[in-house]
């Protein structure tokens, strides 16, 4: 019996589909609350990387590799029971050779980081505060900013309320953490960052060997969302920078990350519109866009790196709504396949990390309506 072309196709793309799920394995790290952001380091020295997240209004880090939880943080200065901590980085503030955390709470803030003690396990993480003023800080990314060969942060003042209405900062870690009240604060973007910008991307988007900042912003509700853009960093460092826009009419405009896509030299652009659809990207230098995959509902979070080992970048979402993690395989040239990870997941941050340390990407999941902190371990390099 002959079977028919259009069976014989979804038979093909089924066994395709199957297929790129099998190059993962998933382990759940914990369960049972919606999670917002998730971030993974070794905080306590062994080797492994654990995981922090921000649950019940309280920071937890689960200790790999059996996903114990110690309470880090219960203790909230800031209106009791309304902590709303929706991202959050690794970084080593006080330059003690150890990974610290640093959190955004969404509106009004603050953004803060905890320091990690000398018994991370045991020992009270004393939280410090990094901004207080900002309000609708959605995003954060590390990063050296000013080229001084030192991690800065940056991240958003996305609410239309002063004093900060709808900008983008930057922050320099002070000289001394511990004892500063606040860090130096840079507004990159004065009020020309419209309608509610969710995340950020560092890099030299120009050529001119100086950091500049991508952002999107997802809503027009506000007023001016639905837009890519990017802004130029004055070769004098002085503030607020040049805006340069990429994209309008970007229905639910969310992640935008600068890498060479194609291989050309040329910094492209990795991008979602996490509260609408798609998976695209910008093709520099004029970023030309590209659909990669318009139909992916939701893809709130975007993380992107060498997936496979091949040497060029690939990118990883997880649809909020559709619940499937998918990661996107460039061919070197900027032509992107999907791989679907998993199909009963939702995510609202996702990172790459190399997990179980053995030399590549694993997958990491914070899942806000899945109520599931999970990672995916990669086995593609086992093809």
């Amino acid at each position: 019996m002959r079977i028919p072309l259009y069976l014989l196709l979804s038979m093909t793309m089924a066994a395709a589909m199957l297929g790129a799920a099998n190059q993962w394995t998933r382990h759940v790290i914990a369960t049972g609350f919606p999670c917002q952001t998730a971030v993974a380091a070794d905080f306590t020295g062994d080797g492994r990387p654990d995981v922090i997240v921000d649950a019940h209004g309280e920071t937890h880090l689960y200790v790999a590799p059996s996903w114990e939880k110690v309470v880090i943080d219960a203790k909230w200065p800031f209106r009791p029971g309304e902590r709303n901590t929706i991202h959050s980085e690794v970084l080593d503030v006080d330059s003690d050779g150890d990974p610290d955390y640093i959190g955004a709470v969404y509106s009004p803030g603050p953004v803060f980081w905890l320091e990690r003690p000398d018994d991370p396990m045991k020992d009270r993480w004393i939280m410090r505060i990094v901004d207080a003023d900002v309000n609708g800080t959605h995003g954060l990314i590390k990063g050296d900013i000013d080229g001084d060969g030192r991690e800065d942060l940056a991240g958003n003042s996305a609410q239309p309320k002063d004093p900060y209405p709808n900008s983008l900062v930057w922050w320099r870690v002070p000289q001394d953490p511990r004892s500063a009240e606040e860090w130096p604060r840079y507004v990159l973007a004065d009020q020309d960052a419209p309608g509610l910008s969710h995340y950020l991307g560092i890099g030299d988007l120009d050529g001119d060997a100086i950091a500049d900042v991508v952002s999107a912003g997802k809503d027009a509700v506000t007023g001016g969302g639905n837009w890519f853009a990017w802004w130029k960093q004055p070769a004098d460092g002085s503030t607020p920078w040049l805006k340069r826009t990429i994209a309008v009419n970007q229905t639910g405009a969310t992640n935008a990350l600068p890498a060479d896509l194609n291989g050309d030299g040329v910094m492209d652009i990795f991008a979602t519109r996490g509260h609408g659809k798609g998976v695209l990207w910008f093709e520099g230098p004029d970023f030309a866009l590209h659909e990669i995959d318009p139909e992916m509902v939701g893809p709130h979070d975007l993380a992107i790196g060498d997936i496979d080992g091949d040497g060029d970048i690939d990118g990883v979402t997880c649809g909020k709504e559709s619940y499937v993690v998918a990661w996107y395989e460039n061919d070197g040239g900027g032509g992107f396949a999907k791989r679907v990870i998993h199909t009963d997941q939702a995510a609202y941050d996702i990172r790459l990390v190399d997990m179980d340390v053995d030399g590549d990407l694993d997958v990491l999941v914070a899942g806000q309506n899945s109520n599931n902190v999970v990672w995916y371990e990669n086995l593609v390099h086992q093809r």
